[in-house]
């Protein structure tokens, strides 16, 4: 005898009750995006300083190009994410790539053009920041778009693993970034291959994201309307895709909602929190590779240290790894419990760095830094999205691609600077930084247990 069909639950009601996690391809798929322009971007710094050199050119001139485009990001970020909101997060996504493969194809092309003296060394600086700029502008488009499809796909009690999940792909980028880089300097091409290679390893990934990500575009039939009355359920809620996932987002209202803005109430700990310890972070990773010169003394062969560098941040990348891939998810932190414990760690560990005296513990002390930095970015981006309705990720996102791109406008220049007039100097700055984001968070931030209670809105 045939079992009898379950009696048939209203759409809204059964995608309340729960929002099935996005699939593991489907997953993969979003971190290979997130992958490919972190690991390119890493590849690209660590051959940077040797182009420089070639060239002729100050490395303060170098960090004022990606000041430039850390600029562009904050600005431009936010509206590629309201767009998500209209557009659909896949067509956001694959303008990020299409701006990451454009900008990297063109800054290899202009650096090529300066080694080879087709260019002069000034103006192929400025080619390549013209150049780089595509990468902020444009390219500012995907980590949001990504960020708001994952968050509104996501139950809330399992938004902060998601999203951390994500995150390391960052981490993940600047371990495979500078190891490939060197691997990448090929015959006829020299500096330049990195950017090449990872222009083509951009196209597959752009192909990739067309052909196996459903639209979700607002005329897409998924994107049905909601209901417009309490307990009413509009015909266009049956969901036509079955292959969808039955992912809480595909059903929106056509209304877009109020502009975030990025102090108002619901954000403003979040966006504070995110804003100070991105900036401790931030001067952190500009004062760490002249530590390792100065401790090591090796400032009068900086080719010698390039080695000792390389492998302090490669510790401090798997320590972020860690955090990210075993302790959040071991441990089912919440956003509120990530953001502090994690600030709370990298204030420790960036006071034992700055007394470290030997490569090993240079390297214990800044892995123990950016492992507390590895909880506290996804837990304070976790609190953001969790602060806001699921129609509303899209800003969400691009607030927090804002906050992250506003700490690297300066901030490593000032940790650089602070560092030079004294060594606590620097240091001091970036554990009162941490400090005050600590009091400040264990005031503002709202429990982990209210972020993280599912619910329909």
């Amino acid at each position: 005898m045939a079992d009898a069909e379950p009696a048939p639950v209203p759409v809204t009601e059964a995608r309340a009750a729960k929002a099935p996690a996005i699939s593991r391809g489907r997953m993969a798929l979003l971190f290979t995006v997130m992958l490919t322009t972190a690991a390119g971007n890493t590849a690209m710094q660590s051959v940077m300083p040797s182009i420089g050199t070639e060239l002729g050119i100050a490395d303060v001139w170098i960090s004022l190009a990606y000041s430039w485009s850390a600029l562009l990001w904050v600005v431009c970020a936010p509206y590629w994410a309201a767009r998500s909101d209209r557009r659909g997060r896949k067509a956001m996504m694959a303008l990020g790539l299409v701006g990451f493969i454009v900008s990297f194809s063109l800054c290899g092309a202009m650096l090529w053009l300066g080694l080879n003296g087709v260019l002069g060394a000034g103006a192929a600086l400025l080619a390549f920041a013209a150049a780089r700029s595509l990468y902020g502008g444009f390219g500012s488009a995907a980590p949001p778009a990504v960020q708001a499809y994952v968050a509104s796909r996501t139950p809330r009690s399992e938004r902060t693993e998601a999203l951390s999940l994500i995150a390391s792909s960052f981490g993940l980028g600047t371990v495979i970034g500078p190891a490939l880089a060197p691997l990448m300097v090929l015959p006829g091409i020299g500096l330049v291959g990195p950017f090449l290679i990872f222009s083509l390893i951009g196209v597959i990934a752009l192909v990739a994201l067309r052909v196996n990500l459903p639209d979700d575009e607002p005329q897409f039939p998924a994107r049905g309307t909601a209901a417009s009355y309490a307990g009413g359920v509009s015909a266009t809620n049956a969901d036509p895709d079955p292959d969808h996932d039955g992912d809480a987002d595909e059903v929106e209202p056509q209304a877009v909602p109020a502009r975030l803005r990025w102090f108002e109430p619901r954000l403003r700990p979040w966006v504070v929190v995110g804003l100070l310890g991105g900036h401790a972070q931030a001067m952190l990773l500009g004062i760490a590779g002249f530590l390792v010169l100065d401790r090591l003394g090796l400032r009068a062969t900086p080719e010698a240290g390039a080695g000792p560098v390389g492998l302090v941040l490669m510790a401090g990348a798997i320590a972020t790894l860690l955090a990210q891939w075993g302790i959040i998810p071991r441990f089912n932190l919440g956003p509120r419990a990530a953001t502090l414990w994690g600030i709370a760690l990298a204030g420790i560990g960036s006071v034992l760095l700055g007394v470290a005296q030997d490569i090993h513990g240079i390297a214990l002390t800044f892995a123990i830094a950016s492992l507390g930095f590895g909880l506290f970015r996804p837990g304070s981006t976790a609190g953001t999205s969790l602060a806001v309705t699921r129609e509303e990720q899209g800003q969400a996102s691009g607030v927090t691609a804002s906050v992250a791109g506003a700490s690297y406008i300066y901030a490593p220049a000032l940790g650089v600077w602070s560092y030079n007039q004294a060594s606590w100097l620097g240091f001091g700055l970036i554990a009162v930084l941490c400090l005050t984001v600590l009091v400040y968070g264990m005031r503002a931030l709202q429990a982990d247990t209210a972020l993280t209670r599912d619910r329909a809105r």
